[in-house]
């Protein structure tokens, strides 16, 4: 079995709405998250919540990620903007019949497509 230290992490404050603390994440499991009053109580719990997700995922017969892979990607991420962009998402989404995701995903695609472009000159 991989050492839970072989596993890279994300930590990030939290603000006094979200309860304050900070929040530990670990990018090879996207669901696999855990908190604490200080950095160290974060890694601590973030570690307890890793080894539970592993058992879990064992117990199923279902496939642990290895350190670095990335975990499987979902398809699926979300993205804090502010307020006036929601709106003016909406507003355009609305205009054009479409949904707010077919909206943003077709902005995306544009954006990695011009990327792409300017990359190959």
């Amino acid at each position: 079995m991989t050492p839970l230290a072989d596993y890279p992490f994300e930590i990030r404050p939290l603000s006094p709405a979200e309860g304050g603390g900070y929040l530990i994440s670990y990018p090879d499991f996207a669901e696999c998250i855990a908190d604490g009053e200080t950095v160290e109580d974060a890694i601590a719990n973030g570690r307890d919540a890793l080894r539970a997700t592993i058992a879990a995922l064992q117990a199923r017969q279902l496939p642990v990620p290895a350190p670095n892979s990335g975990g499987v990607a979902s398809g699926k991420f979300v993205a804090r903007v502010p307020k006036t962009v929601h709106a003016q998402l909406a507003t355009r989404a609305r205009a054009e019949g479409v949904s707010l995701n077919a909206l943003v995903l077709a902005f995306i695609a544009q954006g990695l497509g011009r990327a792409e472009g300017s990359a190959k000159r």
